[in-house]
């Protein structure tokens, strides 16, 4: 065993991030220990425990893990190309030293323990379980996958919440495959043409998806993230509350080599809400623009955004016109505006036909048709999610084939 490890684990420069972790904490306390000729069984156990306590049974692929996805300055420099020669070389000392690391042969270390401990402890020692060794980190793959993908959590996850003027990660994110969307190909289509554009480094519209509820303009907007060919996209969905800090949260995505789409879903804002402002700007644009890595897609039932009424055209306001004109124009700075209209009659029983067919309901034509135009007359939306819900009331009473 190389007694030197103790000291090369120190000497990690641009990985120091990872001697925080607990299991390499661990294995560093481990070599202190066998490099300073002290028997200790708990600092060996301690790294087993670290690593099975974060879900690994493997050094190697728990050291891999962290060099792509934690932060840290070269990760981040190659991600934006300017990495220096100096740091780069910092990279290949550490990658060397982590080779050698990830190919320690648990025997070897618990030979250390055995030869500095009392002979009635070596079955003991001998006994204790091991991870998983072996394998090589190549210095160019890593380097290649930040060009790719980035680090830190834009390169393990796909989509995020802004809260609190904090990104938080979803590992899970909740979305339809492209093929289990249902009607509104055309509208589709568009949403998809720009977030192509935008994928391919071109100054793309910021997008509007406005209509009837149900019609499946969330849904198409969390669509982009199941496309193959949309692999470096990132969705970031913004509450209305936070919009106050959406300047904030596209100087954090700019110059990253990932592709952002801002998602703010069923946007509307009330007469006296000063927050549209904040969403006018990033928009518009200012004294700072928009980054081309990042395109805000909202969808609203409203066409024109701001609520207003008919007392509104009537305040004391000398400048009232103006005012409502700001206020209603919102929208029209939108490249982009897409409208989900409801369905015709036609077009709901044709879709309740083509989803019930699909799901495998045991019934017939007619009877589908029949029953369609019944749950019609009882529910006023002629929609996708409406469709869907007949398809599921229908399936609990006759099942599938």
């Amino acid at each position: 065993m190389e007694l030197n490890l103790y000291a090369s684990l120190c000497s990690l420069t641009a990985y120091r991030g990872l001697l925080e972790r607990k299991p390499m904490k661990a294995l560093k306390h481990l070599m202190r220990k066998l490099e300073y000729s002290e028997s200790d069984i708990e600092s060996y156990t301690s790294v087993f425990y670290a690593l099975v306590e974060e879900g690994y049974d493997s050094l190697p692929k728990y050291i891999m893990d962290h060099l792509r996805y934690d932060e840290s300055p070269f990760a981040n420099a190659v991600a934006k190309g300017t990495a220096s020669g100096m740091l780069e070389n910092a990279a290949k000392h550490d990658i060397d030293l982590l080779n050698v690391v990830v190919n320690l042969p648990c025997a070897a270390l618990k030979g250390g323990l055995v030869a500095l401990s009392p002979p009635s402890w070596g079955q003991t020692i001998e006994g204790l379980p091991e991870w998983n060794v072996g394998g090589h980190i190549s210095y160019e793959e890593l380097k290649r996958f930040y060009q790719v993908n980035g680090c830190g959590w834009f390169a393990r996850y796909k989509a995020f919440v802004w809260q609190n003027g904090e990104l938080h990660p979803v590992p899970h994110p909740d979305f339809l495959n492209e093929e289990e969307m249902w009607g509104y190909q055309r509208q589709r289509s568009q949403v998809i043409e720009n977030t192509r554009a935008l994928m391919a480094g071109a100054q793309v519209n910021n997008v509007l998806l406005y209509g009837a509820s149900g019609t499946g303009k969330s849904a198409t907007v969390k669509a982009m993230l199941s496309m193959p060919e949309f692999e470096g996209l990132r969705l970031v969905e913004v509450p209305k509350e936070e919009l106050g800090a959406l300047p904030r949260l596209v100087r954090l995505l700019a110059d990253r080599p990932q592709k952002f789409i801002i998602f703010i879903d069923d946007l509307s804002f009330d007469k006296e809400d000063k927050t549209f402002s904040s969403l006018k700007t990033i928009l518009e644009g200012g004294l700072e623009p928009r980054p081309a890595n990042v395109a805000v897609y909202c969808t609203s039932n409203r066409r024109h955004l701001v609520r207003q009424n008919f007392s509104d055209r009537n305040g004391d306001e000398i400048d009232a016109n103006e005012t409502i004109q700001d206020k209603t124009s919102l929208a029209e700075r939108f490249g982009l505006r897409i409208l989900f209209s409801e369905l015709n009659k036609f077009q709901f029983i044709q879709m309740a036909e083509e989803l019930a067919a699909a799901k495998g309901l045991n019934i017939d034509r007619e009877t589908i048709q029949a029953e369609a135009v019944k749950w019609d007359v009882r529910h006023p939306s002629r929609s996708p999610r409406s469709a869907n819900q007949f398809v599921a009331s229908m399936m609990a009473r006759f099942g599938k084939n």
